[in-house]
């Protein structure tokens, strides 16, 4: 059977309702079209209707269809994408940790430090992060590309293996073995390198002298590398930091003294804000 329609005799809308069936009619003639022209600029495409052209009240019915169709069709996606959204569920567990926590209060660092290993809830060691609010005003030209490093006295207590690129470790890339965390170059090894840019960059590993990895003396940068020393980089226009600083197994003192290597490298003067928190823990916020 075909479609049924309901229309309201003797009404005005009778006569609407006729006018919106023939645009329809109208359109589906107008999609029949022979397209010509394709690869033109932009992927223009020119269409040529068989039969004339529409009527030009028809057109503006036609429009105002199937603006009402993308409009209807935009806000179905809109509610089930709100839909799908679900309501981030929290562990028992960290209900009663969270309570533990003062979001209205700036802690010392001594306070913050010890807080935030009591209020750790993975049954695995977890790693102690930093997040830090840069000012804005404060980073000049480097407001989107803010970034240094810093030596952390007590490592993040995760082992870092450094190589340094040479006509061996080349070999190795090639035949598909990686097996180091940081890669260091001499800027003469760079013009090798970019051979192997494709699978170095998307893990992170190719050279860069902004982040320190491109050095005139690579052994003694790998060293400092692997002796606790870390870069740091605020995210892609916005100006926060992330970063691990240690263990929840460090003891107080460690952590203490990470995080002020870190503060000490970036200025106090350029932090408006400063959160340390452990592995899916709470965050704490830190009194400068």
């Amino acid at each position: 059977m075909g479609k049924i329609r309901v229309a309201t005799l003797g009404d005005e809308s009778e006569k609407e309702q006729k006018r919106r069936a023939d645009a329809r009619r109208q359109t589906k003639k107008s999609k029949k079209a022979k397209v010509e022209g394709v690869g033109m600029k932009g992927g223009e495409r020119v269409a040529v209707v068989e039969g004339g052209d529409i009527n030009p009240e028809f057109k503006r019915l036609v429009a105002e269809v199937e603006a009402g169709s993308a409009s209807a069709d935009a806000t179905a996606g809109e509610a089930k994408k709100k839909k799908e959204r679900k309501a981030k569920v929290r562990s028992k567990r960290y209900k009663e940790v969270a309570g533990m926590v003062d979001k209205t209060k700036l802690y010392p660092l001594t306070d913050a430090v010890a807080l935030v290993k009591k209020t750790s809830v993975t049954k695995f060691d977890g790693t102690v992060e930093l997040h830090i609010n840069l000012n804005p005003m404060s980073l000049g030209d480097a407001k989107g590309d803010y970034r240094g490093s810093a030596s952390l006295p007590h490592g993040t207590g995760k082992e870092v293996k450094v190589a340094i690129a040479d006509d061996a470790l080349l070999t190795k890339i090639e035949a598909g073995t990686i097996d180091f965390d940081v890669l260091v170059s001499h800027p003469s090894m760079m013009a090798k390198l970019a051979k192997y840019a494709r699978v170095l960059g998307p893990k992170g590993l190719m050279p860069n002298p902004k982040n320190g990895t491109v050095s005139p003396d690579p052994e003694k940068r790998a060293k400092e590398l692997a002796h606790g020393q870390v870069n740091f980089k605020a995210e892609p226009g916005i100006p926060i930091i992330h970063m691990g600083i240690g263990k929840v197994s460090f003891e107080d003192t460690k952590l203490i003294e990470n995080i002020q290597a870190i503060l000490t490298a970036i200025g106090t003067h350029k932090i408006s804000r400063v959160t340390i928190a452990s592995t899916m823990g709470p965050g704490v916020k830190l009194q400068l």
